[in-house]
């Protein structure tokens, strides 16, 4: 005997399906955004803040996450790079604006990204994409004064302390992260620059790292820890 359907029934079973499709869409799409933002500051051994300070979250093993093509920008004034300590995501791309008064002539020797910028000055030069993780040091051919780090990390989640001595990062992927953090004036060995934080839901996390040794007077022309030389 052959059964019929009605066209209502039918109706009925296809608006079943998709309400269940679309609420394990909602589900799976709920617990995928689940992020927090974080907080990490770095204190000196005096207890004064200490800008300038590359903070990257490492991602967990197996963590996924799209890539983004990003642009950022890394000025020269008063015989500076401003900032001195830039982080970006790996596939950004750096423009180099001359807003100082003078001439420059931007370059870099080290090994994720090798690069010269011809002499310039009131123009934007680059973009220059940065493709491999590393420490990359700049300088310029004309100050030798001059000297600016980009950290390039394949983690999407960094920053760098600000005049506070604090770094924010926003919409941080629920997980567990080795948080570490480098920066050019700091003696500290890695240990006390390294630590474990959890992150869950949307909840602000925060971190606090504190320096057990005097920050040097000078930059540091290049990392002198073994964990950064090997990042």
């Amino acid at each position: 005997m052959t059964r019929t359907v009605s066209p209502l029934t039918s109706w009925r079973c296809l608006h079943g399906v998709l309400l269940g499709l679309t609420c394990l869409a909602g589900l799976l799409s709920s617990t995928c955004a689940l992020a927090g933002d974080v907080r990490v500051e770095v204190i000196g051994r005096d207890g004064a803040p200490v800008s300038g300070v590359a903070i990257v979250l490492e991602m967990p093993a197996g963590m996924a996450h799209g890539s983004v093509h990003h642009t950022a920008r890394m000025d020269q004034q008063n015989r500076r790079f401003i900032p001195e300590v830039l982080v970006v995501e790996s596939g950004t791309s750096v423009e180099f604006p001359n807003s100082d008064s003078v001439s420059h002539q931007v370059y870099s020797f080290s090994s994720p990204r090798r690069f010269q910028l011809p002499l310039y000055k009131g123009v934007t030069r680059g973009p220059v994409t940065f493709g491999q993780p590393g420490l990359v040091v700049l300088g310029c051919n004309i100050h030798d004064e001059m000297v600016g780090y980009i950290l390039v990390t394949d983690s999407p989640f960094h920053g760098a302390t600000d005049a506070s001595g604090t770094a924010h990062i926003s919409a941080v992927t629920a997980g567990t992260y080795r948080v570490s953090a480098w920066g050019p004036r700091i003696n500290d060995g890695g240990g006390t620059l390294a630590a474990t934080l959890a992150v869950s839901g949307d909840a602000p996390q925060s971190l606090t790292l504190r320096l057990h040794e005097p920050l040097r007077r000078n930059p540091s022309p290049r990392p002198g820890r073994v964990d950064w030389d090997g990042y």
